[in-house]
């Protein structure tokens, strides 16, 4: 399978407009990438791609992403068998954001700590600002230990 090229940037109104893929990665060489679950449309969680992250996603139709505080490209689920197989991939106005829509693997969480969206905390805002964090999701769906070992995950130091 060839490898997918992205075109350059050279107009607003064909990055905007336009019909190619030319995404802008930061300064970092990431970009953000929120997924959510095909079916329900929930938030799962945000993730950053570099462009072979981004590559590798298109090509194969499974989520791979750059692990900021690995430095390393991953494939979501290789570890897990959380694999996240892409139904739908979107790219922003400007092309430096995506949106997946994904089903997943197993028992449909995308989670390292066990729950199915990496959203599983609402934090008060308004008049109950400043209050404790409120669980969204009360039962974790995996057993994070018996997945991924006793080592801490590093994503969390």
């Amino acid at each position: 399978m060839p490898s997918i090229e992205f075109h350059p940037r050279r107009t607003i109104e064909e990055v905007e407009e336009g019909n190619i893929l030319a995404p802008k990665f930061g300064p970092d060489g990431l970009m953000p990438c929120i997924t959510s679950d095909v079916t329900t449309g929930e938030v799962l969680m945000l993730g950053w791609m570099d462009a072979d992250a981004l590559r590798l996603t298109l090509e194969t139709g499974e989520a791979h992403y750059f692990s900021r505080s690995r430095q390393a490209l991953w494939r979501k689920g290789a570890t897990s068998g959380l694999v996240q197989s892409v139904i739908e991939a979107r790219i922003d106005d400007d092309q430096d954001a995506l949106w997946l829509r994904v089903k997943v693997a197993g028992s449909g969480a995308s989670c390292h700590v066990g729950y199915r969206s990496c959203f599983y905390r609402g934090i008060p805002v308004s008049d109950a600002a400043g209050a404790p964090l409120r669980f969204a999701e009360h039962a974790k769906t995996f057993d994070p230990i018996a997945t991924y070992g006793n080592a801490p995950n590093p994503t969390q130091l």
